[in-house]
């Protein structure tokens, strides 16, 4: 009989999604990779790290996710899903935004930034 600790853990787990959902006709995918100046890692993680929570209670935000690269660790990517593009034209005019954007010069090396849309 398994232990009481293992069921509760294992009842906490969460199963894979099983398909992938379709977006809205006029979603947007934002995909964003930050290079911090050397040294800045740790900053520009926290800076970044502090936009996950208010972001993903605005309305219109479908997802914002935050991911370090393994190779290599110093590079970070946001995963972002807005429900129009207009919708994430508005979240840059947020305080949270606006506090980030006027403190990313000090912070980042370089910045990719691509909008996309779902095919499927």
């Amino acid at each position: 009989m398994p232990k009481p600790k293992a069921k509760r853990r294992a009842a906490k787990r969460k199963s894979p999604p099983t398909a992938s959902a379709k977006l809205p006709k006029n979603a947007v995918t934002l995909v964003v990779i930050l290079r911090p100046k050397p040294g800045q890692e740790t900053l520009l993680e926290a800076e970044l790290r502090a936009l996950v929570g208010p972001t993903r209670r605005e309305e219109s935000c479908i997802t914002y996710d935050l991911h370090r690269a393994i190779e290599p660790p110093c590079a970070f990517l946001l995963h972002e899903v807005w429900a129009t593009r207009e919708d994430h034209r508005l979240h840059t005019q947020t305080p949270h935004f606006l506090r980030w954007h006027a403190r990313k010069d000090a912070l980042l090396a370089s910045r990719e930034v691509s909008f996309w849309s779902q095919l499927v």
